[in-house]
């Protein structure tokens, strides 16, 4: 089972909008075992809503994960304020089970608006729940703006396997 797919669940539960981007997102894309990418974390856009953040926080909540916003557990109450001010400084969120699932809880991503991502996204069913993520070009796009060292070593390793799946993608 694709450690996601309890959290995939339980936001879809909580009507969350979400797509998974990064690294954990281009693997949904891969053909098969050679072409999938080593990650450490998942990388979920959300759009800039405070509403959509507290439920996507209570989903968290739901499956057992801690929030933490840097180096501290997230304040508590988890409410519309503290969901505001989140928003406002469009700061990451992070939920993770303490083990095997990171899951980064981002409001900005290279450049790209969630509301034209969100149009492009594509759901990948996985153990019977929807997953939707970002188009593969987005991914990359949002790679290259990036510009961190990562990014662009990721970038550089895996282009040609980018590239066939891009092409792919297109057709």
């Amino acid at each position: 089972m694709d450690p996601l797919t309890p959290l995939a669940r339980a936001l879809q539960e909580n009507a969350v909008r979400f797509v998974v981007i990064g690294v954990a997102g281009a693997n949904y894309y891969a053909l098969n075992a050679s072409t999938v990418f080593l990650t450490q974390d998942r990388g979920l856009f959300l759009p800039p809503d405070p509403d959509n953040l507290v439920n996507c926080w209570a989903a968290c909540d739901a499956v057992g994960l801690h929030l933490w916003s840097g180096d501290e557990p997230l304040d508590s109450p988890r409410d519309r304020w503290l969901a505001e001010r989140i928003v406002e400084r469009r700061a990451l969120t992070r939920a993770t089970d303490g083990a095997e699932l990171q899951v980064d809880l981002t409001l900005v991503t290279g450049g790209c608006a969630f509301d034209a991502v969100w149009k492009e996204r594509r759901v990948f069913q996985v153990d019977g729940v929807d997953i939707p993520v970002a188009r593969l070009l987005d991914i990359v796009t949002s790679k290259h703006a990036a510009g961190r060292d990562k990014d662009r070593l990721f970038l550089a390793t895996h282009r040609e396997a980018l590239e066939e799946l891009l092409r792919r993608e297109e057709r």
